[in-house]
């Protein structure tokens, strides 16, 4: 395996990565503690920003009673879209804009955490919002300075978000998605309170939980940061610099996890265990994404998810059809892991034996075979769609597909090999049926 020269140190090149570290509490019970949080971060009145479908649970009763607790202020904005749009983050940010509020708690999925993130940007320095969407689909401004504290409280074990540098949504009028990425956006204090995800359908633990595996193994077999450019300055070096071993910690520890632990947390509701341990790994693997980055399949999935709105996944039966982040990211992963393996088959090869898959005697050749092999069983086995066919996708819409995934230059330059818009084009064939 390659992981002993994976980082190369030569004098023309990269030599060092950069970690923001972030707060973070995780435990069962720690939403219990928010308005102490709140308060200890000086806010005093704040943006709470919620999931419509968690704004009755119990865990948003013992979130707004802790606020109360502590004489904390603080006004709903439940309006957040799962799988949200500009039109939906310009709606968060007038009321951020209005509220002259002083904090920001999110309490829901990722949708809900970025919609949070783009509001208080927008609350803190307002402008367009396109001006703020990386380049190219955006001007990408960089943002001017520090936002206000953000306390972000995940309910969902998949996305990361709560430890994530970016926010993502839909650019309706041009079908595909975008967002706004800095280290700035992170939020101030991420509390993971996995009793969240008892209540959780099966559908969106399988979607969220295999947008974790995706997280974990894309970052872990990134082009490594050495392979860049050296930066002209510390402030240079990009929100995703590519494989680091600080990220290989946590990566490798996430994809573990998640093999043992997804099948079970889907099939079995009862399985709290399961459902605690995902959640963890999601949190490893939305630390180390954040700063090493992930690439084709979640580029891939751009498209995927904004081009068409017409299916109804498992799980998400109340809301608009759509395709939820997790699902249109991993049909792509087993087309895009065999493209990855060839430039780097000893880390496609750590990554399947983390899963759980046995690589006795595999080769370099094999190894996208592998991970891909054992990425489709796990799919299998927690009913997922047999690829973008079964999402509504055909032959004809390919050509769509490379172009919103070809505008995503900031994942496509995280991947291990170059991406042409002939590579997309042949991944999307593949990725049209699975098995």
């Amino acid at each position: 395996m390659d992981k002993h020269v994976y980082y190369e140190m030569r004098d023309d090149r990269e030599n060092a990565y950069t970690i923001n570290a972030q707060s973070l509490k995780f435990g069962a019970g720690v939403l219990a503690e928010l308005g102490q949080d709140a308060a200890r971060l000086g806010m005093k009145r704040v943006a709470f920003f919620i999931d419509k479908n968690v704004e009755e649970t119990e865990p948003a009763a013992l979130a707004k009673q802790s606020l109360r607790k502590e004489s904390i202020d603080f006004e709903m904005f439940a309006e957040t879209r799962i799988e949200p749009t500009d039109r939906s983050i310009l709606l968060a940010g007038e009321f951020a804009q209005k509220g002259a509020f002083d904090g920001f708690i999110s309490l829901g999925g990722g949708s809900t955490i970025d919609t949070a993130k783009a509001a208080n940007l927008l609350a803190s320095y307002p402008d367009d919002l396109m001006a703020y969407i990386y380049a190219p689909l955006g001007g990408g401004k960089p943002i001017p300075g520090p936002v206000k504290p953000h306390i972000a409280c995940p309910t969902t074990s998949g996305t990361g978000s709560e430890t994530s540098v970016v926010s993502i949504f839909d650019l309706e009028d041009r079908k595909v998605k975008a967002g706004v990425a800095s280290p700035l956006l992170r939020p101030t204090l991420a509390v993971v309170d996995p009793t969240t995800t008892h209540s959780m359908p099966p559908g969106v633990v399988a979607a969220t939980g295999f947008d974790v595996l995706s997280h974990a193994i894309e970052s872990y077999t990134a082009r490594p940061f050495s392979s860049r450019p050296r930066s002209e300055s510390p402030d240079k070096r990009p929100p995703y610099q590519g494989a680091n071993p600080y990220a290989d910690i946590g990566s490798l520890a996430a994809i573990r996890i998640g093999g043992r632990n997804l099948v079970r947390a889907v099939n079995d509701p009862q399985d709290h265990q399961a459902r605690h341990e995902l959640m963890f790994a999601a949190t490893l693997a939305g630390q180390a994404f954040g700063n090493a980055g992930v690439h084709i399949p979640h580029a891939m999935a751009t498209s995927v998810s904004g081009l068409k709105h017409t299916y109804r996944a498992n799980g998400y039966e109340s809301e608009k059809p759509m395709i939820p982040h997790g699902i249109s990211v991993v049909l792509n992963t087993p087309a895009a892991f065999r493209f990855t393996a060839l430039a780097a088959p000893g880390r496609h090869l750590e990554a399947a034996a983390a899963l759980g898959s046995d690589i006795e005697g595999a080769g370099p050749d094999e190894a996208g075979l592998v991970l891909s092999g054992t990425m489709l069983r796990m799919m299998k086995e927690t009913n997922l769609p047999n690829g973008l066919q079964e999402v509504g996708y055909t032959e004809e819409d390919i050509p769509a597909l490379v172009k919103g995934a070809f505008a995503q230059k900031r994942l496509l330059l995280i991947a291990p090999r170059e991406v042409t818009e002939e590579n997309l084009a042949e991944l999307f064939k593949k990725a049209l049926s699975n098995w």
